[in-house]
């Protein structure tokens, strides 16, 4: 058996039954990895020079902007990589991880519903990726969020309706190509309607395939008509069209519907293959034969697989050459996109103008005040936590930056004593009480009522989906968890702008 470089190890190692170096660096080039830290690892760098097709950057490897773009940097040094991350605005932000997105979400420019200005907020973002040196953001979101209680998109999305969601998810995509930046619109064929969270299991939507074509496609239609450079799958069963299979690892969803119905022949990227719905059940080796077969041309994965299990990957999927059970083709149709993708990025770059004012301009014009709330007299705030989710992970919200002069504190259902913090907000203090998606948390809501129930004229900050309305003397929606979506917030409790913090 001869040997062939391992381009995760960087030293001779027993070669894949085929022994073949090249099927080596094509499988290696499907592979999206991230890794731990703020700098790059040996083997991520020796890895690249070997053919690994990219990484996917998240909150944990960014600790700057000058950080960052030296990481990146150093990247590119190695090879022609796609960088990518997930930068939504919103609730989901990679380069504000530690401090909170400049830019409002989804849901709060769906709420404007003005496509001039998402497609300015994404352009503003993009602004932001390219100084950094990444070349695709895993957004926007086209799902249509028809669920209430989707524990998942949420505010993520544009919207409920179909029509909504395809407008602005085509500024999006204008906003960030017109400034080099590739998009990826996700779900494929949609998340929005499920009331399962794919990181920890295999979701459901319940739809027939017309359904499908009236509601969930059609912003991924319209996407693709606008020429969007790649488009992420979704861990989610559609029983009438993928069985019991997720989309990812589906043949009827990805080449069928996607391919051959929608006409999409750009990059079609799988969601992380660590989340449970994938390797909870096939496994992160099988899963990334499965979704190559199925149609999809790069692998990501999160943070969680080890170098190990990367090499294992890609021993995995030549086997699978070599056994017959994946095309050779495949793989080199593969490779043919994410060469056309990266040449793209590289026709495509352009100077982009900063623009510091267009999140908090947006998050202005998407909150809305119910009720009036009067001059502030030395405020008590409570914030109710609730657990984050795995996409938005432990990114800072609430209004301590913008409310210096207020005493806040945090709590959570479970622990919360409403006649304790009733007591705190004796007199004549404003009581104001702040959570995220009341809707979906019995015992938030339970809190609040407790706590209107004896201060009725307290002030209800909704910075989730403001779908339950308590009767507060005002309520305030933000549509997001943004930090421009606070200080928006904040700003009508206080009567006028704020100075930036």
């Amino acid at each position: 058996m001869s040997a062939t470089r391992d381009p995760l190890a960087g030293a001779a190692a027993p070669s894949t039954r085929t022994g073949d170096p090249g099927l080596n660096r094509l499988a290696a080039g499907t592979l999206l990895i991230s890794f731990r830290g703020t700098t790059a690892p040996d083997w991520v760098l020796r890895g690249l020079e070997d053919g690994l097709g990219g990484v996917c950057l998240f909150g944990s490897n960014i600790a700057g902007d000058e950080q960052v773009a030296a990481l990146i940097a150093r990247l590119n040094e190695a090879g022609r990589p796609v960088v990518s991350l997930d930068e939504e605005g919103g609730d989901v932000t990679r380069l504000a991880y530690h401090t909170g997105s400049a830019y409002p979400g989804n849901a709060a420019l769906g709420a404007v519903d003005d496509v001039d200005l998402t497609e300015r907020v994404y352009h503003a973002m993009a602004a932001d990726l390219a100084r950094c040196g990444v070349n695709l953001d895993m957004g926007p979101v086209a799902d249509v969020n028809t669920a209430d209680d989707n524990p998942i998109i949420g505010t993520r999305s544009f919207g409920s309706s179909p029509g909504l969601v395809a407008r602005h998810t085509v500024a999006a995509v204008r906003g960030l190509q017109s400034a080099g930046i590739a998009a990826c619109v996700k779900h494929f064929p949609g998340h929005g309607a499920t009331h399962q969270d794919s990181h920890l299991e295999i979701p459901l939507v319940d739809a027939s395939v017309d359904l499908l074509r009236e509601r969930e496609l059609v912003p991924f239609l319209a996407a693709i008509e606008a020429g969007v450079k790649s488009i992420m799958t979704a861990h989610v069963a559609v029983p009438e069209l993928t069985g019991d299979l997720p989309a990812t690892l589906s043949a009827q969803a990805l080449t069928r519907l996607l391919r051959r119905e929608l006409g999409y022949d750009g990059v079609v990227l799988t969601d992380a293959l660590d989340m449970h719905a994938i390797s909870g059940s096939v496994g992160l080796a099988e899963g990334a034969v499965l979704a190559l077969s199925a149609g999809a041309d790069m692998l990501c994965l999160g943070p969680l697989p080890t170098p190990e299990d990367v090499r294992r990957m890609v021993a995995h999927i030549v086997d699978a050459v070599a056994e017959g059970r994946l095309a050779g083709e495949r793989l080199e149709e593969a490779a043919a996109r994410v060469e056309r993708l990266r040449d793209w990025f590289e026709t495509s770059r352009t100077k982009v103008a900063q623009d510091d004012v267009i999140g908090l301009d947006a998050a202005r014009r998407a909150v809305s005040l119910t009720g009036s709330t009067g001059p502030l007299a030395d405020p008590f705030v409570v914030e109710i936590d609730t657990p984050p989710t795995i996409a938005v992970g432990e990114v800072p919200w609430g209004v301590a930056p913008w409310l210096p002069q207020a005493e806040i504190v945090r709590v959570t259902p479970e622990n919360a004593d409403a006649g304790a913090l009733l007591g705190r907000a004796a007199g004549d203090r404003s009581l104001i009480v702040v959570v995220k998606d009341a809707h979906r948390h019995a015992g938030s809501r339970d809190l609040i009522s407790a706590l209107l129930a004896a201060r009725p004229d307290a002030v209800v900050m909704e910075m989730g989906l403001p779908i339950w309305r308590p009767g507060a003397g005002a309520y305030i929606a933000t549509y997001g968890a943004a930090r421009a979506n606070a200080q928006a917030a904040v700003e009508l409790l206080c009567g006028g702008p704020l100075a930036v913090r």
